[in-house]
Order: C-alpha cells, then structure tokens, then sequence
C-alpha cells in the first residue's frame, strides 16, 4: 500500500533515526579574492572539519559538495586534490537550497551504509566581475533571452516577485526593512559576518539607493567567497569522538512547485510543511529559531507563511509584531530567532555555501557552540532552503526540522536517535 498522499508527498515515511549532525564550519569569508579558487574554500572547510573532529582524512568516506564557481572541475576531481577516496559521492547545483538536500542524502547514506562520516561542504570563491560572469551563464535562458537585453542576474526576477508581493498583501519597505534590520543586529553579534561591524538602521535602509523597483541596497545580498560545512554521521560515531551534535527530526523537499503562479508568491514548502511538523512531533510554535534563504526579504517573508509561521499574506503583520533579534532584546511581543547570525543580507552571500549557512549555524546554536549570538535554552530549530532561478522564479525548495541531542519524542523514549522526516 502507497504511503503517498494525494499531494505527492510521503506520509509518516522512514525516520533518520540514528543520524548526527555536528562539527559546523563557516570558513574565510571575504570580499573579494582573486588569487584564490573554490577548492581552496572547500578544501579549507574540509580541513577545519577533519581536524575539530579529530578523524583522519581517511575516515571521511562520504564527500557532497556545491559550488558555482568550480568551472572544469567536480566533486570528483576534488577527491584527487585533496587525496581522498570517498565510497559515496554528490555534487549538489542546487543554489540555496543545497544545504538542506545535503542534510538529507548524507543521512540516507549513513542509514544505509553507504558511508560512515560524510563532509557536506559548500564552497566559492569570488573574483573581481566572477558574479557578472556567473550569472550571464546561469541558464540557457540567462544566455539567450536575459543576460544579452541587460537583465543579467537575479535583481530583475526578485523585483518583479517583490513589487507584486507588495500589490497582493500590502507589504511595505518597512516591513522589509524590519527582517534585513533585525539581521543586521544579530551580525554585529557574529563577528565572522562581513557587514558584522556595521549597525543598520531603519532609515539608513529605506533612504538607501534603489536598485531594482522596489529592492533597495540592503534588500540584496553582497557576492563573496567563503565556505561552510558540517559532517554526519552515526549518533554512535559522535559519542564516541567525544562531539556536540543534534539531530535530525523531520525534512522535506519539493521543486518546481505551483509552476501554474504567474508571479511566484508561494514556494513548496506548503505542500510539505504539515508533513514534516507531524513527523518531528511538533508544531510551528515550537520552533525556538529558524533559519530562512534570504537572498532578499521578500522571499523570507514567503517561508515565514509558507512554513506556517503565520497565514499566507500575514507575512507583514508577523514582522510588525515579531522580534526576529537573537536575543529577543526587540519591543515586539512575539519572539522568533531568525536568521541568528545575520543571514546572507548581513554575512555576505559566498555562492553555493549560502545554501549551506542555515543548516551550519543551527547546529552551532543546538550545540551551544555561537557565543556572542546564543539563543538561550533553544531545543528545536528550522532551516530553510530555495533557489536556483531560472526564467522568473526559485525552482527549489527545502527544509529541515532539528533538535538538541538530548530531544524526547512523544512516546516518551529518548530522541537520541531521531525523529521521523517527510517526502521520502
């Protein structure tokens, strides 16, 4: 008997029990770089986490990665470069959403088998004009209907998602303002964070110089090379190396979803999202912090409501009403950590590691590892995945519920080893 749903999506399918996810890395972020490539960032964030987990470089049998900026080169090419030899291998072009598919198939292989200790890593570097350069080849629309009339990367597709945002809801600059000013704020706590030294205000950002309609300066991100990575591996493994670790308790992908929108406004996430809480055994009021995919505001302010945070066009009232502070230090009085470290609009958006940010910076939060920008007494957390746009819209979508290893699930045995995860 199929265990599908009518929505495609898989109901109460197999758990990750078993699963670790610990040792989270965000390595070298810088503006710009041209003396150096993308596998030195990779290679930089494998390193970092060989030696904080204290393995050999052979005990890594499991090797996924995500890159723009690799050119001729691969996951498998990389395995020469830095003399590994991996029995389970991905290459995941998934953009912002990389992070969480990783999460997903390195779980799998360690369930299975397949592998015993799996590096995720993201990873790229950035090169004076690479991101022009990186977008005029992003798709063969880019090359053949986009990038030749001066609509070259993403600023176009996002303002025209913004301004039509803002026509169905009424959401303002300010309610925009109010996500990429609350991240600001948690960067200044993070000091790895490239805008981390600079405070931002509400009306530094609405008087900032107009890019694209609607978007303004500090509703986009800043190109940068950098890395992030995390491994996984068994819970067993983890306790036996002595590392913090957390767990997966539910997860979920969809692509391409409500391909029938004229202007997107909603994101897979709705055909999965009530799956997943059910399978984690909570509920969208449990969450202690979430991460979102911010390459612009609007599109966090799609997954607060499309992850169930509030109703699909409340998404202004929440930010309105919502401290989005690490440290709930805000008026508002409702409180929800996000983006905890500053996100994307803050840290700098390093290519594909930016899919990976969310998922690394919840582990250090469920593994009391975040210093300065510690929520206090957090158990579960959220990060979100999307992106990849190709003629007008974020094609994928993603998301993974965590907890503290310690985690009790509702049957009373300890989450030790998981909870359960949705579609597939």
């Amino acid at each position: 008997m199929s265990n599908k749903s009518n929505s495609g999506i898989a109901d109460g399918a197999r758990s990750y029990s078993g699963v670790a996810l610990t040792v989270p890395v965000s390595f070298a972020y810088k503006k710009q770089d041209d003396s150096r490539s993308a596998p030195w960032y990779i290679g930089g964030v494998l390193r970092e986490l060989i030696t904080t987990a204290g393995i050999a470089k052979q005990d890594v049998d499991g090797f996924a990665i995500s890159s723009f900026s690799l050119g001729v080169d691969s996951a498998i090419t990389l395995t020469q470069n830095f003399d590994i030899a991996p029995r389970w291998i991905e290459q995941l072009p998934y953009g912002g959403c990389s992070g969480v598919i990783a999460l997903r198939r390195a779980a799998r292989a360690v369930q299975c088998g397949d592998a015993n200790v799996v590096a995720c890593i993201g990873g790229d570097a950035a090169g004076h004009r690479s991101f022009e350069v990186m977008t005029s080849q992003f798709s063969t629309f880019t090359q053949d209907a986009a990038f030749p009339y001066g609509a070259g990367g993403p600023n176009a597709a996002f303002s025209l998602i913004t301004q039509h945002y803002m026509d169905q809801f009424g959401a303002s600059r300010e309610d925009f303002g109010r996500i990429a000013v609350a991240q600001r704020y948690n960067s200044n706590n993070y000091p790895p964070a490239l805008f981390g030294h600079k405070t931002l205000s509400m009306e530094q950002y609405i008087n900032s110089r107009p890019v694209a309609g609607q978007l303004h300066l500090f509703d986009c991100v800043m190109p940068c090379a950098g890395g992030e990575g995390f491994l996984v591996m068994s819970v067993e493994r983890a306790q036996e190396l002595g590392l913090p670790y957390c767990l997966i308790l539910a997860a979920g992908e969809l692509h391409n979803a409500h391909s029938q929108d004229d202007v997107q406004i909603r994101g897979g996430w709705t055909e999965f999202a009530p799956q997943m809480y059910a399978d984690a055994g909570i509920t969208p009021s449990d969450i202690n912090l979430v991460q979102t995919y911010d390459d612009y505001p609007v599109i966090s302010m799609m997954q607060f409501e499309d992850l169930g945070f509030c109703a699909k066009g409340d998404g202004p009232e929440f930010v309105r009403t919502t401290d989005l502070r690490f440290d709930a230090s805000g008026p508002e009085p409702r409180k929800l950590p996000h983006n905890t470290s500053g996100g994307q609009l803050s840290i700098g958006q390093a290519g594909a590691a930016a899919g990976y940010m969310g998922v690394v910076e919840n582990i250090r939060q469920l593994t009391r590892q975040s210093e300065q920008n510690q929520v206090v007494d957090a158990r579960y957390a959220l990060a979100s995945g999307y992106g990849m746009i190709n003629y007008d819209r974020g094609l994928c979508s993603g998301a993974a519920i965590m907890a503290t290893s310690d985690t009790c699930v509702s049957d009373g045995s300890s989450n030790r080893l998981g909870g359960g995860q949705s579609n597939g």
